[in-house]
């Protein structure tokens, strides 16, 4: 009896608006993404996803290759065919592609743009595992890409999810959020996790930084902040194997309006109470991830004090809303990520050495600290 029989997301990104800037199209390009593998399989699968584009895009052709062996690429097909054309606001998903993995290799997957293609189906993720890079010309079936014309990039493009068929007691913990998720500490829970002998899971990132809860920006300056958590979290918890999601979300809309006289793009009307928050992540997520059958784990926000729109009202509201995450009985638990990383005679700051420099983002021993916060039984 094959020992394989589940499928479960073995890495995972969101999808959502790049950052619109004066080139918007790529042509004859090759993006590359290695990903450490945490499960042993015999088959994977690929989702791909043009889900805030605005025309299609077609993939050239998409390879994956163990770096471990002498790099044979496989061809990832889609109904049989080496090129895939992705409508937009959709996401497809590759045939099953037959390849032996052991738990702790790493592989590459490569995708080949030959014609002119809109790059806004992307997402800015960084940490030790989250590395990318793209070449001019068609090098997706090489084993190297060429020095003089590659760069290395953390915008992740198109690729969304990877599966992999796998044993029964595996599973996938997804970690949800905004601009600190979409930053080091899940890629440190997944170091973390494999260092300590957590071997049955994968952890999968879901987050998009700038992004709200309760709104989103439609404007090109802004709409790289990404899609409001409604629309957002039914997509990005298609996760297969998925047993539990850490919601770490709301500091954006605690912190984004300032008042049309200062920001045509952020009213003052666009501020929540702390009633509507916890309404929104009861109504729009726990709701949502309950009938998945998912356990949810609240996060807690972090310290704010001297990032530059901080006031007093602002810090309140942040606290009361943490008391919430905190307690109450809707969660099935909750990560302390505030306490993992304030400073103890200031609860108000960022612990020292732990602040990035803006008072807003963890530097990357604190973003170490979150990922240490998160309990083992979650593993």
């Amino acid at each position: 009896m094959d020992k394989y029989t589940k499928w479960v997301a073995c890495w995972g990104n969101a999808t959502s608006i790049t950052d619109r800037k004066e080139a918007v199209y790529a042509k004859d390009i090759t993006l590359r993404y290695p990903v450490r593998i945490c499960f042993s399989g015999n088959k994977m699968r690929f989702r791909f996803s043009n889900l805030t584009g605005t025309e299609p895009i077609t993939i050239s052709k998409a390879v994956v290759a163990k770096v471990e062996d002498n790099y044979s690429p496989l061809h990832i097909t889609f109904d049989g065919a080496r090129d895939i054309t992705i409508a937009p606001g959709k996401e497809v998903n590759s045939d099953e592609v037959a390849i032996n993995i052991t738990a702790g290799e790493s592989v590459e997957v490569s995708m080949y743009l030959a014609d002119f293609t809109q790059m806004n189906a992307g997402t800015l993720i960084t940490g030790p595992l989250s590395k990318g890079q793209y070449s001019y010309g068609d090098f997706a079936e090489q084993k190297s890409l060429p020095l003089d014309l590659t760069r290395n990039t953390n915008w992740f493009y198109f690729l969304n999810t990877i599966d992999i068929l796998t044993e029964s007691k595996n599973h996938a913990l997804v970690c949800y959020g905004d601009s600190i998720t979409a930053q080091s500490w899940p890629d440190y829970l997944a170091m973390r996790t494999w260092e300590q002998g957590y071997h049955d899971v994968s952890i999968i990132r879901r987050a998009v930084s700038g992004t709200r809860i309760l709104r989103q920006y439609d404007c090109i300056t802004y709409q790289a902040y990404g899609l409001k958590g409604e629309t957002r979290f039914p997509i990005e918890l298609n996760v297969a194997g998925a047993s539990t999601v850490i919601i770490q979300h709301g500091i954006n809309d605690i912190i984004h309006p300032v008042g049309t006289d200062v920001n045509p793009f952020r009213p003052w009307s666009d501020m929540p109470t702390c009633k509507e928050m916890t309404d929104g992540v009861e109504r729009l997520y726990i709701a949502h991830a309950r009938s998945l059958g998912l356990n949810v784990w609240s996060g807690t926000l972090l310290p704010i004090e001297g990032w530059r729109t901080y006031n007093e009202d602002r810090d309140k509201m942040r606290q009361e809303f943490n008391e919430w995450l905190r307690t109450s009985d809707k969660f099935d638990g909750c990560v302390d990520f505030d306490k993992a990383v304030r400073d103890s005679n200031n609860p108000k700051s960022f612990a020292p050495g732990y602040d990035s420099g803006d008072h807003l983002h963890p530097s990357e021993a604190a973003y170490k600290a979150m990922a240490d916060a998160v309990p083992t039984e979650l593993f």
